[in-house]
Formats: structure tokens, sequence, C-alpha cells
């Protein structure tokens, strides 16, 4: 007979209430699958004003004692920069529920984390700002542990930052040309932090432009400027 295990969990949003269910019930069950958990939103929570009038998101997580995968192991040359950084970011993806595998490039300057999978379209978002966002975070986080020992993370979902910066390379010299020709600065579209230095640092060394970054986030936006 078929045993279920059900735990209940609260959080700040619904997302961390599901996270903190899962961690409960892999103590029950693990290696468990954690497509197959059922959860039931009880309540969505309220911030309240101030903290006051506060209560935390609370659900159900429900899964049946057959439910298991097996775990691929983590291989064994990992380094512990790079375990922190599969933590961080398997515990982003489930507050998402995404389902990615995740390899690790690193050398002395940088590590690079690509994620592979179905849905990465929601991992990458529009122009890039969910996984800039993602990718900020996990360097926030990992950064407190190393201190001045740390190192630049990139994020990167299937090739998607090769291509973005060849689209913005393109993009940048297209309205560089624009600018000189036109005899006036031109405006891009808003950007994220990530993209906007990618456009500086293509337009760097083009003769005859200048470029600088303006408006306010999240609509800060970069000007090439004829010199």
């Amino acid at each position: 007979m078929t045993e279920t295990h059900q735990v209940e969990a609260t959080g700040e949003t619904v997302g961390e209430a599901k996270w903190s269910a899962l961690r409960e019930l892999e103590k029950l069950q693990p290696g468990i699958d954690k497509a197959a958990v059922r959860f039931q939103v009880v309540s969505e929570g309220e911030r309240g004003l101030l903290g006051v009038g506060y209560a935390p998101a609370r659900v159900i997580a429900t899964v049946d004692s057959g439910a298991v995968v097996a775990q691929p192991e983590a291989p064994a040359d990992e380094s512990e920069l790079a375990s922190q950084v599969r933590e961080v970011l398997e515990r982003i993806l489930e507050a998402i529920s995404v389902r990615a595998q995740v390899e690790f490039r690193e050398d002395g300057e940088i590590i690079v984390a690509t994620l592979t999978g179905r849905e990465l379209g929601l991992v990458i978002g529009k122009h890039g700002q969910t996984i800039d966002a993602i990718q900020y975070l996990v360097n926030a986080i990992v950064w407190r542990v190393h201190g001045d020992d740390r190192k630049p993370i990139v994020i990167d979902a299937a090739g998607y930052r090769a291509r973005r910066q060849a689209s913005l390379d393109a993009l940048a010299v297209r309205h560089a040309e624009e600018a000189l020709s036109g005899g006036s600065p031109v405006e891009l579209e808003p950007m994220t932090a990530v993209e906007r230095k990618v456009v500086h640092e293509r337009l760097k060394e083009f003769p005859g432009v200048s470029t600088q970054s303006e408006g306010t986030e999240p609509n800060r936006y970069v000007v090439i400027v004829p010199e």
C-alpha cells in the first residue's frame, strides 16, 4: 500500500512556503520527485503595514512515498564556490517551479553556471530581466560568504548570454553609425544594468562617439553621443 506524506509550512510568500514544505518532505523522503508534489495554498498571507497585521503564507504539500527520482550527484571536483552557487540556484528554481540542470565552467577569474532544461523562458524573462535578477541575487548571497575572495558569477541559460551579446553588439554599432550620420544623440531602449554594460564596452573604442546612461531604474537607458 502506498503511503502518503503530508506537511504544512509557512513563509513570507507562497513560493517561500512551498520551498519550506519541500525541505520538510525531503527529510521524510530523501530523493523526492519534486514534480510529483501536490500543493494546496491555504493562505497567500498578508504583508501588513509597517509590520502590523502581518500573516504568513501557508501551504500544505502532499506526495506519495513512491515518488522518488535518482538525484544526480555534484561532480567530485566541483569547487566550494560552485557548490554554493548550485545550492542557491536550486532554491530559486524550486521557488519559480522550473526544473533544470546546472553545469559549471570555472577559472581563476570567473565562474559561469549554465542552465539547461525545457522551461528556460521563465528563467530568462523579457529582455533577460529575470536571469539578470537571478544573477544579481546569486552574486549577492554568495559574495556575503566569500567576501574579498569572491569572483564574478555569471548565470546563463541555453546560450542566452552569447546570443544576447551578439544582438546588443549589432544594435550598438548600428545606432552608433546612426548617431554619426545624423550628428545628434541616439537613445536606446531601456535595458538592464548588465545589458547597458555590454553596449558601453562595445562602443568604448568606437571612433567618434561616446556613451552615457540616463534615466532611472527600471527604465534606465543608454545614449550614444557623437563627438
